[in-house]
């Protein structure tokens, strides 16, 4: 599996054929969506929707967008964040971890977690939190499973929506 950033145009736009694989990705989660809310309609995601999406996140100097690939098909994509807007919270965060519903099982989330994990690790963080909602079993077994705790409940920041928050100490 290759992992690497997203790459912007020089306008600082999506390439139309990445957006066209992310909105395939997005598209293929309608389930996770579904639970989320984040869409209109999760059964009719569309490249509009998508990149406005990114386009708050990519706004972010503290966000990083990471692409996976296996065989040249996008498989995964997450977005971190170094910095969470609470300057008591002194940990980055893993704000999404999207897998191909078709390729999911198979090992590409827990490979993306590890690089991310080791990505912080390299740059002298000592823990990553992430959130995930509480009405995702699925999402907290997976992170559970790969050695995140649960530290507590909130509501997220964006749509207030119940969470877990989930922390894993990188030593």
């Amino acid at each position: 599996m290759i992992i690497e950033p997203l790459a912007l145009t020089p306008d600082h736009d999506l390439p139309g054929p990445l957006l066209t694989e992310l909105t395939a990705l997005y598209a293929s989660n309608h389930e996770f969506y579904a639970l989320s809310g984040d869409f209109p309609d999760p059964h009719d995601i569309r490249p509009d929707q998508v990149a406005t999406a990114l386009a708050d996140e990519l706004a972010n100097p503290d966000v990083d967008v990471l692409l996976a690939r296996s065989a040249g098909q996008l498989v995964a994509a997450a977005i971190t964040l170094a910095h969470h807007p609470d300057p008591a919270d002194p940990d980055p965060w893993i704000g999404l971890l999207l897998v191909d519903a078709e390729q999911q099982s198979k090992g590409h989330g827990r490979q993306l977690a590890i690089h991310i994990e080791d990505r912080f690790r390299e740059a002298g963080r000592d823990a990553v939190r992430l959130a995930a909602l509480d009405n995702n079993p699925g999402a907290l077994a997976f992170w559970t499973a790969i050695g995140y705790e649960i530290i507590g409940h909130r509501k997220d920041r964006q749509l207030g929506r119940p969470c877990a928050v989930l922390r894993k100490i990188l030593r």
